[in-house]
């Protein structure tokens, strides 16, 4: 997983912008996550994940409270800003990529192609380490940032189905 903060203070909501009433379509920054259309539906949910978890964890404010069900069960927090989950073709998937990761104050997390074809986390790692940039082949990558500069890096991309 390689994962990009842009210029300017980290990514995410202050603690008093953290609004848990408030539609996620009203929120300052918005989360997508874009996944290879090619993927069969298991590594398309793997490629979604993946890019998720870094994602949660660096970017803070994303995650609203956890929830208790009227049985007093408690349900960890899920993002409150929402998260939409897009497909696109490994071309545009690259091209959203370098766009993101090149904007100021976006966060980007990404999961290479490589990531995928091993089982050993040193053996993903050394398959990055021998990849340039630009031949880089990613499942997916997943961004954080202001609303309208998210909008206009995904387009009309549909929903991943």
């Amino acid at each position: 997983m390689h994962a990009l903060n842009r210029t300017g203070p980290a990514v995410g909501f202050a603690p008093d912008e953290v609004d848990l009433g408030m539609s996620a379509r009203a929120a300052r920054l918005k989360w997508v996550v874009v996944v290879d259309e090619a993927l069969p539906p298991g590594r398309a949910a793997n490629a979604a994940i993946c890019a998720a978890a870094p994602t949660a964890t660096q970017v803070p404010g994303l995650l609203g409270v956890d929830v208790a069900d009227a049985d007093g069960t408690v349900h960890p927090a899920l993002p409150w800003v929402g998260c939409t989950v897009l497909a696109a073709d490994a071309g545009t998937l690259r091209a959203i990529r370098a766009k993101a990761a090149a904007a100021p104050d976006t966060y980007v997390a990404d999961m290479p192609a490589a990531a995928q074809r091993t089982l050993v986390f040193t053996d993903y790692q050394a398959a990055v380490g021998k990849t340039a940039a630009e031949d880089m082949d990613y499942c997916a990558v997943s961004i954080v940032g202001p609303r309208n500069r998210v909008s206009k890096l995904v387009g009309k991309l549909p929903l991943m189905p």
